[in-house]
């Protein structure tokens, strides 16, 4: 089974790479952002409870995230693998998803980072708030806050993974399909 975790700050482009990733490995896609936004647009009581955190560019609570991938999960069970999508966002995150693989009986096969340079972030996510209407992808406070939230609190991810020889950087400014090349040769030696 091929897990990976596709890794990279707010407006780094995981969204956009993940579509191409899936349809090139037949990967299922679970987003954290998307399940959250389903959760809201149901207005169920995880998706009110994680719309507080959200609207302030924080975290939504582990316990929240975590049940939410199991379900997932369980509703894949036949999957060639996964691909995660904002998840997870802290260490704590990181060894929960390893546990819980772990009783699935399968692992991540490791993680790949879109690395995109500050400035382009900004730009990327206002454009995006522009078409999607989203008010978290259109305040600059909320997007700044965003970022030093990811720099704080997620990037530590990246030792975990690390120390477990399942990281690997790609750069992640130029275009789609480039990027897409080099997260393709990523992919290619996870196999």
């Amino acid at each position: 089974m091929l897990n990976i975790v596709l890794f990279g700050p707010p407006g780094a482009g995981k969204g956009t790479q993940a579509a191409k990733i899936i349809e090139q490995y037949g990967l299922v896609h679970l987003s954290t952002g998307d399940i959250l936004r389903g959760e809201l647009a149901a207005k169920s009581r995880l998706g009110l409870e994680a719309k507080k955190y959200m609207d302030k560019g924080e975290l939504v609570p582990d316990a929240v995230v975590i049940g939410m991938i199991e379900s997932k999960i369980d509703q894949h069970a036949a999957a060639k693998g996964f691909i995660f999508d904002g998840f997870p966002r802290t260490t704590a995150q990181a060894k929960a998803l390893d546990e819980l693989l772990a009783k699935k009986k399968t692992a991540i096969s490791g993680m790949i980072a879109l690395e995109v340079e500050k400035e382009e972030l900004i730009n990327r996510l206002q454009g995006r708030g522009k078409v999607s209407g989203r008010a978290d992808d259109q305040d600059i406070a909320i997007i700044e806050n965003r970022i030093n939230v990811y720099n704080r609190e997620t990037a530590p991810v990246i030792d975990y993974y690390s120390a477990k020889g399942k990281f690997k950087a790609i750069q992640g400014m130029g275009s789609i399909e480039a990027i897409f090349d080099r997260l393709c040769r990523a992919i290619e030696l996870l196999q």
